[in-house]
């Protein structure tokens, strides 16, 4: 039943994701301008709510507080050195600086992220099913950006709209693999659980900090501020809600 719900959520984090990405190329590009930055917003509030409530609760709950908090404050300090190799770095807007960089190393970057991604889904579901669902739709949140951003990013690099969404279609379906081999792998050693979900809270810290938050600075005004900060409650809020039904 687990390997069920993992299958499931880990599809819609990246076909799913993939999809939504695609579609926003249909509307019009001052619509997309328009819509990013919601998604953004929200993406930033389930990101920190599927961290701050729920994998840091889990992992301290499975393991000893000083081990689990220092797995978190490493995982963001590899988190940033990956970032720095360019292998984490996330796009999430059409014009951002990273479209001079060549297409193939973004196809690299976002498989690998994918991967991880999977990795997240499962070790989230084998704590329990609504702490899966939450860390699923934080996954689904800021990749439909993010996918966006890599499909300009292809685009830019001299790849047809045909060819830019199949290969990132295929680098989607990491994740995958991902979640299939951290289910047998996990399943089978259930005490590094706590700090693969420490590990997630920290991939999940850092998005929404390093790579989202600057993009919301972006948009001066306090209609803007305003409407971004209920977007990023409103996340926090989803999370909560699944942790409350638990």
């Amino acid at each position: 039943m687990i390997l069920a719900w993992i299958l499931l959520f880990s599809t819609l984090g990246s076909v799913g994701a993939m999809s939504g990405g695609a579609l926003l190329l249909l509307f019009p590009r001052h619509v997309i301008k328009n819509l990013i930055p919601c998604f953004l917003s929200y993406a930033i509030g389930t990101l920190l709510g599927a961290a701050f409530l729920g994998m840091i609760p889990a992992g301290l709950c499975q393991a000893p507080a000083p081990t689990v908090l220092c797995t978190v404050l490493a995982g963001i300090i590899m988190f940033f050195i990956l970032e720095k190799i360019v292998l984490w770095r996330h796009c999430h807007d059409p014009e951002c600086e990273l479209h001079g960089k060549p297409g193939a190393l973004i196809l690299i970057g976002d498989a690998f992220h994918n991967f991880v991604d999977g990795v997240v889904i499962t070790a989230a579901f084998l704590t329990s099913i609504p702490l899966g669902i939450s860390a699923s739709l934080a996954v689904i949140a800021h990749e439909v950006p993010q996918e966006l951003g890599d499909i300009a990013i292809l685009l830019d690099s001299g790849y047809t709209k045909t060819r830019a969404f199949c290969c990132n279609l295929i680098s989607s379906l990491s994740t995958l693999p991902g979640a299939l081999i951290a289910y047998f792998y996990l399943g089978a050693t259930r005490e590094a659980v706590p700090y693969v979900l420490a590990l997630s809270a920290a991939s999940f810290i850092y998005i929404a900090l390093a790579d989202l938050v600057p993009s919301t600075h972006k948009r001066q005004g306090i209609g803007n501020a305003a409407r971004q900060i209920a977007l990023i409650l409103l996340g926090i809020c989803t999370v909560a809600l699944f942790r409350f039904l638990h």
